[in-house]
């Protein structure tokens, strides 16, 4: 549980970005949650809830005639999401501190889960998928947003030093046991595990420097860009030749950023 096992720490810099990159993704969360059934009343587990941003509006949503139980393993992120529910006001919500990998979902019989960027990280997706199953009654839905293609990630006109970021990120995430584009074999994970898939739509957007979306990937990449230096992954001068090729593209507005293409995949568990 250790929270340098987080790829870019759950300092108080990285929970704003985190925040950032949330209000960035809110419309199509907010989407997906409506499609899958999500209501007042509902009972709604959020996996992997990080610092809460996600946790707040769900329980916004349900009301106080429902109930949302957060699972996050950090310590500094589970006291983030507690105080971020307490100044809205939230009652209805519950942040539990626990390691999805080696401790069990202290509850059963929700109607859905919600888990964005968790099966990507994780030591066995496989175990993640069958212990979100457990978790939900018959019938239940879960509603996932995970990569499916990360190299997607890319500058038109093309910037070499931001394709070799990309691939440095890719290669790192695997060291570390992870895979980036998980999203591929999620399906498959899911019906092994008693789901029928409902929906899958790809999410990846064509953006310039002005419009809002571009903020997510341009901070991820400042913030990646020092945690691969400080790995020992990319030397000081290569952080400086990207930092500079990419502020270069960011100042350019014909430039035109690919995102990385996100899975939305929505499946119920079988009666």
């Amino acid at each position: 549980m250790a929270e340098r096992d987080y790829v870019l720490g759950t300092h108080d810099d990285e929970i704003d970005r985190l925040g950032l990159q949330h209000l960035v993704w809110r419309p199509w969360m907010l989407d997906s949650w409506r499609r899958a059934g999500i209501t007042r009343g509902s009972q709604v587990l959020d996996v992997g809830a990080g610092p809460g941003f996600a946790t707040a509006d769900l329980a916004e949503i349900v009301g106080a005639s429902g109930e949302v139980l957060a699972l996050e393993r950090s310590e500094r992120f589970v006291a983030a999401a507690r105080r971020r529910c307490r100044e809205r006001g939230l009652e209805n919500a519950r942040i539990e501190e626990i390691d999805l990998m080696s401790d069990p979902i202290p509850a059963t019989s929700f109607e859905a889960a919600w888990c964005r960027w968790v099966a990507c990280f994780v030591s066995s997706p496989t175990a993640l998928v069958a212990a979100i199953g457990g978790a939900l009654k018959p019938g239940g839905v879960v509603i996932f947003h995970e990569y499916g293609d990360y190299a997607s990630w890319r500058l038109m006109p093309p910037r070499p030093a931001v394709d070799r970021f990309v691939s440095a990120v890719m290669a790192s995430w695997r060291s570390a046991g992870g895979e980036p584009d998980i999203g591929l074999i999620l399906p498959t994970l899911l019906r092994a595990s008693g789901f029928q898939i409902r929906h899958v739509r790809p999410l990846v957007f064509a953006v310039r420097p002005t419009d809002f979306v571009w903020q997510w990937p341009s901070t991820f990449l400042k913030a990646g860009a020092n945690r691969l230096q400080g790995l020992g992954q990319l030397s000081a001068a290569d952080v400086e030749f990207l930092v500079r090729e990419f502020d270069d593209a960011e100042h350019d507005l014909f430039t035109v950023m690919m995102t990385p293409l996100v899975l939305e995949i929505i499946a119920d568990r079988s009666p």
